[in-house]
């Protein structure tokens, strides 16, 4: 059976500046695989999805900020459904010489069956 993608949208890392992108930055780069987690213990957002990092050389996951509150909603039930391995999320930019709410772009795509 071969897995196709299907391009579901691009958007930045919000928050990234209160949390650990900025320790794991080097390791940062375009096409690099994130993990979309739920964060259901949220205090300022019912609906968080925590962009995470995970670090193969120390094998360490770092949180890198959350998908932006206005286009969470579907994020958190699908992965609340327990369809954790819907999406595939990647690097898709990383400028640090602009504002910390758009240095790191990610693109998220919807992985499909195909028999």
């Amino acid at each position: 059976m071969e897995t196709k993608k299907k391009f579901f949208m691009s958007c930045c890392v919000a928050g990234k500046k209160y949390h650990d992108a900025d320790e794991v930055w080097d390791k940062l780069k375009v096409g690099t695989l994130l993990q979309l987690q739920r964060d259901l213990d949220n205090r300022f957002d019912p609906d968080a999805v925590a962009v995470m990092f995970h670090d193969e050389e120390t094998n360490e996951d770092y949180c890198l900020g959350y998908i932006p509150q206005e286009v969470n909603k579907h994020f958190s039930a699908i992965l609340e459904m327990g369809w954790t391995d819907v999406f595939e999320c990647r690097i898709s930019r990383t400028r640090l010489d602009i504002l910390p709410e758009a240095q790191i772009q990610m693109t998220i795509k919807i992985k499909r069956n195909v028999a």
